[in-house]
């Protein structure tokens, strides 16, 4: 019944779509309407309201889908959602400043003149408006009314005109700054803790151990990784457009004709040219770059990119030759430029201000942040009395966001619904069942999602079969893959969602301001190239994922909350780094050999065991880095044939675990029934049992004999590979972090030899002190002392002398006085003749620092970042762990 319910489900949700029925009502009425009919039906059949749900009853599975309702806007670490109205906000202010109609023309006249010029000239100004607006209805609609006529009068192809508008139109779904991105980050996020907790189970069933190593877990993704992953994809596919509508003209130029500019290129040309594409550029550098370089979080990049689009509209709006056109642009630069040159001048913390320095800088920025508000009113003012603007844009993005969000909600309990049915476990089973592993599961995913786009939304594809899959494709351990790739290639798919017929939007917006000439047919045909090249994008991306993860990689290891360099995720890469620097040149057996020539004899036995220790652990942790590459080298051999029996193994112990499941759930049903249970139940339950444990038996026997043995000789391989290692980091480690605080002790020298003077004052406290007084100033001079690298013994003496004091033993605080002086005067000649080994420590250690030294190291250096970035832009196979 379970199965029944759950097909009726979908049937309701796809009636009430497929009758045009709202979106926001469709789902939500759907679980609604399911759950209501599964509690009346299990009340009146089975006397348990509870008895056709897959667990739990009604009342919880409502429950949930509140609690899912509530998340979306109560989670604090949900915020992502707030990006979406002031990006929509910025995206119809921009639509209805006109920019899309200048841009048009002024990229025609520029483009004219190559062959395919006015296709290629579209495709260019849709990445921009994609990279602005974002808003599909309005970019098709705008392009439509002023670069078809003009294609169709210059004899260009009718299917290759309707075509690239469309398409070209499309492109703010990927190209950041995009809503279905943020609804994807949303989505994933949810998705990333549930994939998580599902490899830590599988962890446990395959190892028993407890816990999972967190370099095998599942890391989430947020909205500005994702406008990162899809940036160079969203360039892929631009650049794909172009070359398909170049390679058309060239094959079939008079399909696609070049249309020389009639006017003059001149200064005034250029001029035009100028102030059309630099304030667009402007603002996309602005609000992308703000959160490539970390400045901005995705919600300020939002408020960034709608003030932005405010000011810009304050000068598009009104009629050109305007008195005062710039006035308001100009004040609101004017006040950026000077809050600028505050920030890099001077310290803008106004808790902190305490000089007159620093009243400057906060004067020059409440000057700064009062023009720029200045410039935000005076544009507002323009917007709202011009056409009342401001208010129509305001009007529009609170129904526009009401919708997506709305939907959110729906979605929420529409999720919960699927799950109360076991339509989760359902898809979970299916897909895992497939064979071919991951891939199949995923192009399956892609090409159900494809499917979908002929008849859904984009919101509803993401809100409702992203939450069920993605977990399942997230948690496989043999791809790996990250879940940032997984939404920009969902994104990617999703975007043909807009140029399939019948439904496509795209498809409809260009149908209903072509000319009549103009056949839907001829429409349907154009976007078929298209969507050929999406699916071909999709491909590329697909085979290569350092297109998406470089990036948010490349940004994450360069600012300043780059993970630091002991990260158990990096350690593999840190390793193959420094592989590499050792095959590049003989720096760190250099330094080692110098190191190797220092005479010791000046410092402590201590300190000089520890520096020759140190230097022979670099060399060991040098032979055991070889050591890694042996020991990987063997696990990746005995892969081969290991990792076949591997999956299989598996796959026939989770069917032996399922199987033990439904054996259990059976038994418990018959101990429950007692003695006095109907006899033909009993024996149909009894019957079952038997066939469930006859099956474990079978799928037992089809395990081979020999796995316990062959898998432990692999355990060996993979533990002696993580035995190199850990070897490696402790003496790579040693090698670098002992020598360090050796040097340390050699630098503190001046602060050493400064406490000479304090430590001989105070022999009249320990003379003649008395009381707290007394006791307070040797804690203080502890406190000096202790400062101070190195001087820790003659701290612990003066410890014991002020102990000895407090308890009034005035002769043994005396003597433990005089200890430790003279152990300040032994280390005071120790110091000074070991002054002279600081140079050859100093170039021992810049000698290693980047290699054997990087794990000691703060940070990341950029060259160490970059590597870092590339390296974990692959994804890893991590499936032989489990």
């Amino acid at each position: 019944m379970e199965l029944f319910f759950l097909i009726l489900l979908v049937v309701i949700m796809a009636t009430a779509l497929g009758s045009g029925y709202p979106v926001a009502f469709a789902l939500p009425g759907a679980a609604i309407i399911t759950i209501g009919l599964a509690a009346g039906s299990g009340w009146i059949f089975a006397g348990n309201t509870e008895a056709y749900f897959h667990s739990g009853g009604p009342q919880q599975w409502l429950q949930a889908g509140v609690t899912n309702l509530r998340g979306v806007y109560w989670e604090v670490e949900r915020d992502t959602l707030i990006a979406i109205p002031l990006f929509i906000f910025m995206g119809i202010m921009l639509q209805r400043s006109k920019i899309a109609e200048d841009l048009l023309v002024t990229m025609a006249r520029l483009f004219g003149p190559v062959p395919g010029g006015l296709g290629i000239s579209v495709v260019f100004v849709g990445a921009l408006l994609a990279a602005t607006t974002g808003i599909v209805g309005a970019t098709v609609v705008a392009m439509g009314l002023i670069s078809l006529p003009a294609m169709l009068r210059n004899n260009y192809s009718t299917p290759l005109a309707t075509g690239t508008i469309a398409a070209s139109g499309t492109l703010g779904q990927i190209i950041p700054p995009s809503i279905v991105l943020i609804i994807l980050a949303d989505q994933l996020a949810s998705a990333a803790d549930q994939a998580s907790t599902m490899r830590k189970a599988l962890y446990k069933e395959a190892t028993g151990e407890i816990s999972m190593p967190s370099i095998f877990d599942v890391a989430g993704t947020s909205a500005g990784e994702m406008f990162l992953g899809a940036f160079i994809p969203g360039l892929v596919l631009v650049g794909l457009y172009m070359l398909y509508i170049l390679v058309f003209a060239v094959l079939r130029p008079k399909a696609a004709p070049a249309v020389p500019y009639d006017g003059k290129f001149d200064f005034a040309f250029w001029r035009g040219v100028f102030l059309t594409l630099v304030p667009p550029l402007a603002l996309i550098f602005v609000v992308l770059g703000s959160i490539i370089t970390g400045i901005a979080t995705v919600n300020q990049a939002g408020a960034i990119g709608a003030a932005g689009a405010l000011i810009m509209a304050g000068y598009r709006l009104p009629e050109k030759g305007s008195r005062r056109l710039f006035a308001p642009a100009l004040v609101g630069l004017a006040g950026l430029a000077i809050i600028a040159y505050a920030l890099a001048n001077y310290e803008m913390n106004v808790k902190a201000m305490d000089t007159p320095a620093d009243q400057i800088g906060i004067t020059l920025g409440v000057i700064g942040t009062g023009l720029l508000l200045i410039s935000l009113v005076w544009s507002g003012i323009r917007a709202l009395r011009v056409e009342h603007t401001l208010q129509t844009v305001m009007l529009e993005t609170a129904k526009t966001t009401s919708l997506v969000f709305i939907i959110l909600l729906g979605a929420a309990m529409l999720t919960a619904a699927f799950r109360a049915f076991g339509g989760e476990e359902l898809v979970r089973e299916f897909l895992v069942s497939l064979p071919g592993g991951f891939w199949t599961q995923f192009i399956i995913v892609m090409m159900v999602i494809f499917l979908l786009g002929f008849f859904l939304d984009f919101i509803e594809i993401a809100v409702v079969v992203v939450p069920i899959v993605a977990p399942i494709l997230l948690a496989d351990p043999g791809a790996n893959i990250t879940a940032v790739w997984l939404g920009v290639m969902i994104g990617l798919n999703i975007q043909t969602s807009f140029l399939t017929p019948p439904f496509g939007f795209a498809l409809f917006y260009l149908r209903g301001v072509a000319p009549a000439v103009v056949r839907t047919l001829q429409i349907y045909k154009g976007v078929i190239p298209f969507i050929a090249l999406q699916l071909i994008a999709l491909s590329i991306v697909g085979s290569y994922p350092p297109l998406v993860n470089y990036l948010p990689n490349r940004v994450s290891f360069l600012s300043e909350t780059s993970p630091p360099p002991r990260n158990p995720k990096l350690q593999i890469c840190l390793e193959d780094y420094v592989g590499r620097k050792f095959a590049e040149s003989t720096q760190v057996t250099d330094a080692i050999a110098a190191a190797r020539m220092l005479d010791l004899t000046a410092l402590p036995k201590d300190l000089a065991g520890t520096v020759s220790e140190s230097i022979d652990a670099a060399e060991e942790a040098i032979s055991a880095h070889a050591g890694i590459a042996v020991a990987a080298a063997a696990v990746e051999a005995a892969a081969v044939e290991y990792r076949p029996q591997l999956i299989r193994v598996r796959s026939l112990e989770k069917q032996i675990r399922k199987a033990e499941a439904d054996a259990a759930e059976v038994s418990t049903t018959l101990n429950r029934m007692g003695p006095d249970g109907d006899a033909a139940t009993r024996a149909r339950l009894e019957e079952n049992l038997a066939r469930y444990e006859a099956e474990i038996e079978t799928l037992r026997g089809q395990i081979p004999a020999d796995w316990e043995e062959v898998h432990k000789a692999f355990t060996e391989l993979t533990q002696a590979e993580d035995k190199a290692r850990k070897t490696y980091r402790r003496a790579a480690d040693t090698s670098f972090e002992d020598v360090a605080e050796v040097l340390a002790v050699l630098h503190a020298n001046d602060a050493f030899a400064a406490l000479e003077a304090p430590l001989n004052d105070a022999r009249a406290i320990f003379e003649t002190g008395e009381g707290d007084a007394a006791v307070d100033e040797i804690k203080a001079l502890e406190k000096i002392v202790g400062a101070v690298d190195g001087a820790g013994d003659v701290k612990s003496a003066l410890s014991k002398a002020r102990r000895a004091l407090d308890k009034g033993k005035r002769d043994d605080a005396l003597e433990q006085y005089q200890k430790a002086l003279d152990e300040y005067a032994s280390q005071k000649a120790w110091r000074a003749d070991a002054a002279s080994l600081v140079p050859g420590l100093e170039a021992y250690l810049d000698g290693i620092k980047g290699t054997l030294g990087v794990r000691a190291q703060d940070r990341l250096t950029r060259e160490q970042a970059l590597e870092m970035a590339s390296c974990t832009a692959h994804h890893r196979d991590v499936s032989l762990n489990f």
